[in-house]
């Protein structure tokens, strides 16, 4: 069905088994599958209460987080970028020329509601396919 899908992954959520099995199941044969995290840069002043360190170590164990998710997978590649969540993951599908996104979202709090979390952003902004894999809780 689709050649090129991105799975983008916050890594601290256990959703990323599910939604790479479902971009198993859309791609057609030999699909490229990009699994994308976004490390959410420090933003302004609160960067200097932080050691650089702290943020290189972050960063690193994201990264090795990221590989151990996607180990031996075939054809899913991971990519590790820095940024806006929402806005990075549509500018990498529209720059990657990805046919579909698959995106995981647990049920909103009442803040989701007013400020919207990332797969709502997505959805709303993607020009591409977006599925949605939403938990039951």
């Amino acid at each position: 069905m689709y050649r090129k899908i991105l799975v983008p992954m916050a890594l601290d959520h256990d959703l990323s088994p599910n939604t790479l099995a479902v971009a198993k199941a859309l791609g057609e044969d030999g699909c490229e599958i990009i699994a994308l995290h976004v490390h959410e840069d420090v933003e302004g002043s609160a960067r200097a209460f932080l050691d650089e360190g702290a943020i290189e170590a972050s960063m690193e164990r994201a990264k090795a987080t990221m590989a151990e998710k996607v180990s031996g997978m075939a054809n899913v590649t991971p990519v590790f970028v820095g940024g806006h969540t929402a806005r990075t993951i549509i500018d990498f599908a529209n720059s990657n020329n990805v046919d579909c996104i698959v995106i995981g979202s647990h049920k909103p709090g009442l803040s989701g509601y007013f400020l919207g979390s990332t797969a709502s952003r997505v959805v709303r902004h993607a020009t591409s396919a977006v599925h949605v894999y939403r938990t039951a809780d």
